[in-house]
């Protein structure tokens, strides 16, 4: 079993509820040790003193601010747990929030929050519930790692899930990264119908499953054939894509291939409602006009669904 990477409290108004906060998400990057070529020698980083040459080890290590000029501030660990004793030990939540106000650009990573100890099970499951029908994220900041992080917390699946969100002064606008866009023309009509139904006749239920990082899987089968003493096939380049002469035909031949030649009222499947996500049953419900399903758990959303 995973271990926290920090425990608190949460609180809520005059309820506060001990937890312990998990990473949701696991890096399956492939990871490579650095060798020099033609040989077995490892290269390692160290820390080194600049003027002695000497190893130094992480205890004897402190932070230090750059004022210019050669100077620095040099900071304690300890002091800067000092200046935040009490934010490096809580998440209070400040507000909520609908979840759609959150714009994706805010979300960093993603944690499983769950309660330290068995005695405050019936107030996390209260806050659990009624996070999940209202259907809002609680906004706190709270302290990790010697950072503050804003972050949002929401329902999951019998789970509390905490998202830690950039704040806006970390975010940078498109102009300030890639200066001027150019100029964009007005589509013509028929072109932006066409390119709307392309969006269409691709749109399906999201299926997260059926998505897999293929390069990984290659770099696997890389070191697989190499340490077999196989030769690697090597991956086709792909053929360059034409120009564009005109947006229209390219859209229409784009639907077309979608369609394979069908008509266009073809009908689409009807989703499985048993893999679709609380969301995506909102929005059905909302589309059929079900009644109270703002306060409908899942399973109450996917039974009603059926039902009409």
């Amino acid at each position: 079993m995973a271990r926290p990477v920090w425990s608190g409290a949460l609180s809520l108004g005059l309820v506060t509820v001990p937890v312990e906060l998990y990473p949701a998400v696991a890096d399956h990057t492939i990871h490579f040790h650095q060798f020099e070529r033609g040989t077995s020698d490892r290269i390692r980083n160290r820390r080194v003193n600049e003027r002695t040459g000497d190893e130094v080890t992480q205890d004897e290590i402190v932070k230090g601010y750059d004022l210019g000029g050669g100077d620095h501030v040099l900071v304690e660990p300890d002091e800067l747990d000092e200046i935040a004793p009490e934010r490096s030990r809580r998440i209070d939540i400040e507000q909520f929030v609908e979840l759609d106000e959150i714009d994706p650009w805010f979300y960093d990573r993603t944690y499983w929050l769950k309660p330290a100890k068995e005695d405050f099970a019936k107030a996390y499951g209260l806050l659990l519930q009624a996070m999940d029908r209202s259907e809002k994220a609680g906004v706190a900041k709270f302290v990790l790692r010697g950072k503050e992080y804003l972050c949002a917390i929401r329902a999951g699946e019998d789970v509390m899930v905490l998202n830690t969100l950039h704040f806006v002064a970390d975010l940078r606008k498109p102009k300030d990264v890639m200066g001027g866009l150019p100029s964009l023309p007005k589509p013509r009509p028929k072109e932006l119908d066409m390119a709307l139904a392309l969006v269409d006749e691709m749109t399906a239920p999201w299926k997260p499953e059926e998505y897999r990082d293929e390069y990984a899987e290659r770099v696997e089968e890389l070191i697989k054939a190499k340490k077999q003493g196989k030769e690697i096939a090597h991956e086709e380049e792909p053929e360059p894509s034409a120009d564009v002469v005109d947006l229209f035909e390219a859209l229409s031949r784009s639907v077309k291939n979608r369609k394979g030649g069908g008509g266009k009222n073809k009908k689409k499947p009807k989703p499985d409602l048993g893999e679709l996500s609380k969301a995506d049953l909102d929005k059905l419900a909302r589309e059929q006009g079900v009644p109270g399903r703002s306060k409908m758990t899942r399973a109450e959303l996917e039974k009603a669904l059926k039902a009409s």
